[in-house]
This record gives C-alpha cells, structure tokens and sequence, in this order.
C-alpha cells in the first residue's frame, strides 16, 4: 500500500516540535499530487523521507521520534529530515 502524502503531512503539522513544513534545500522533499504539491513529504519506493523545521527547544531526535510515530505505521523506513529551527517567540521589544 502507498502511503498517503497528504495524510502524513497534515499529522505531522499537528505537532508541538514542528514549526512546519521543510521542503528540503532546493524543493526536493515534495509529492506531486494532481493539482497540488505537498511539501515536506517525499515517496518513494524505498523510503518515506519527511522534512520539518522544528520548534525550538525542540531536540531532533526527540522529534525525529515523534514525527515517525505521527507518520505511523508505513511499509518502508522513515527518514526525518531538519531542515531548520524556529526562533523561539519573545516577549522582548525590538526597537529599530
């Protein structure tokens, strides 16, 4: 069976360690859909590779756990790809 892109993304997007999507360095993580592209998840035959940016404090292996027990359970590996981290919020006042 096929793993569905879309359906991975969309679960991986729920999680509190990921920021969002991370589409790779040049848009290589993506599945091409019929009308649309979901980024940051690439099948292929021999693996599932999804990308992220993660959320700081986050820690990558931590992530990388979370974000394949999100993926679920699929019929090839699943490699976990850091694309970037997120500047944590602040409470800081910025002046120009």
């Amino acid at each position: 069976m096929t793993p569905d892109a879309a359906t991975i993304a969309e679960a991986v997007a729920g999680l509190p360690e990921v920021a969002g999507p991370h589409a790779g360095r040049i848009g290589e993580i993506a599945t091409l859909l019929p009308g649309r592209r979901v980024a940051g998840v690439r099948i292929a035959d021999d693996a599932v590779t999804i990308g992220v940016v993660l959320r700081y404090p986050a820690s990558v292996a931590a992530a990388a756990a979370a974000v394949r027990a999100a993926a679920g359970p699929l019929d090839r590996p699943v490699r976990v790809f850091v694309g970037d981290v997120a500047e944590p919020p602040t409470s800081r006042r910025r002046f120009p």
